[in-house]
């Protein structure tokens, strides 16, 4: 029986099996045909297991440092480790150690994107809901802007909580990256349009940009029956919902029931949402940035392509039951 230096991996495997059968180790040797030695060493090492990792000791900060992380911890929710530790003037703690010592304090969670919801925001939620329960979504077109960085989108933010502390809300950023159009109704996707850069939306910004985009690109080449028929949803965004847009757009022949706007606080009751969530997970996926705004948009642009019928189909039928878990829920907040 030659003497071999390593066993493969295929007899690792049998000398396991062998051993759960009941064999010897002197008997695996004279079935695999190593040497005896060969097989008890294998065995021992085994047996012995992996070595219990030694915890280095961390490096120790006064009861006064450790208060001024506690309080600056407290104030600036979301930070790094080295931040807090750098406002608290703390220098030379390796980052083990800082994280070591936050975790008896805080923890690393996501911040919110949803504000809370008042007594009087679950209560609009519920009429909203109650009034367009016997609606027929697939005439409705559900619209949105969205904000794209080069750097990943807000929501992802991460950092330092304190324990029993709510997360803060991270809003949309209003300032940076492209600011994008979209439009869903039925199973069609209408835009993506780009607003361009450094326009500030206002009530008067706002519909020359519908003007130039939505109706002379997508609308006017709809039917009449569609236009007659058709729900134009938006959000109660000042631009939005100004004297001056809302007399706009009924001009437009958009007015009264034809015109939807969604209650506060209530992203999980526009359809869009979803598709935007869509888009950015394929844009930033495995951490992906980009170096110019006209790189990120065209991504937008790419990503928006592969969204199919059925998707954006499943997402606008979805409103029947979003309404009803809205009255289900008392007003609170639904699953999107």
């Amino acid at each position: 029986m030659g003497q071999k230096k390593d066993l493969t991996g295929s007899e690792k495997s049998k000398i396991v099996r062998y051993l759960a059968e009941g064999c010897s180790s002197l008997k695996i040797a004279k079935l695999l045909k190593r040497d005896h030695r060969t097989i008890k060493r294998f065995i021992q090492n085994s047996q012995q297991g992996h070595k219990k990792r030694v915890e280095k000791a961390r490096r120790k900060i006064t009861a006064h440092e450790l208060r001024k992380v506690k309080r600056t911890a407290a104030k600036m929710p979301l930070a790094t480790s080295l931040a807090i530790f750098q406002s608290c003037n703390i220098t030379g703690v390796p980052k083990s150690t800082r994280c070591a010592i936050l975790r008896d304090m805080a923890e690393v969670r996501k911040a919110e994107r949803r504000p809370p919801l008042n007594k009087t925001h679950k209560l609009k939620r519920q009429d909203w809901a109650k009034k367009y329960l016997k609606t027929d979504f697939s005439k409705v077109l559900w619209t949105d802007e969205m904000r794209v960085s080069l750097d990943g989108p807000d929501g992802w933010a991460r950092g330092w909580i304190g324990k029993g502390q709510r997360a803060p809300v991270r809003l949309r950023r209003q300032q940076g990256g492209v600011l994008v159009w979209a439009g869903i109704v039925k199973d069609e996707l209408v835009g993506p349009f780009r607003v361009e850069d450094g326009v500030k939306l206002n009530s008067q910004s706002y519909c020359q940009f519908l003007e130039d985009t939505f109706f002379k690109q997508w609308y006017r080449k709809k039917s009449a029956s569609f236009k007659k028929n058709m729900i134009f949803m938006q959000d109660n965004a000042p631009s939005h919902t100004s004297k001056y847009s809302t007399a706009w757009l009924a001009r437009k022949g958009i007015k009264e029931e034809k015109l939807m706007t969604r209650p506060p606080c209530s992203p999980d009751l526009n359809p869009i949402e979803n598709l935007w969530s869509i888009i950015k997970c394929e844009i930033y996926k495995e951490g992906k940035q980009y170096t110019s705004l006209n790189s990120v948009w065209e991504a937008v642009v790419a990503a928006a392509r592969n969204v199919d019928g059925e998707q954006i189909k499943t997402l606008t039928e979805s409103m029947d039951g979003r309404l009803l878990s809205v009255l289900a829920k008392k007003g609170g907040y639904i699953g999107r």
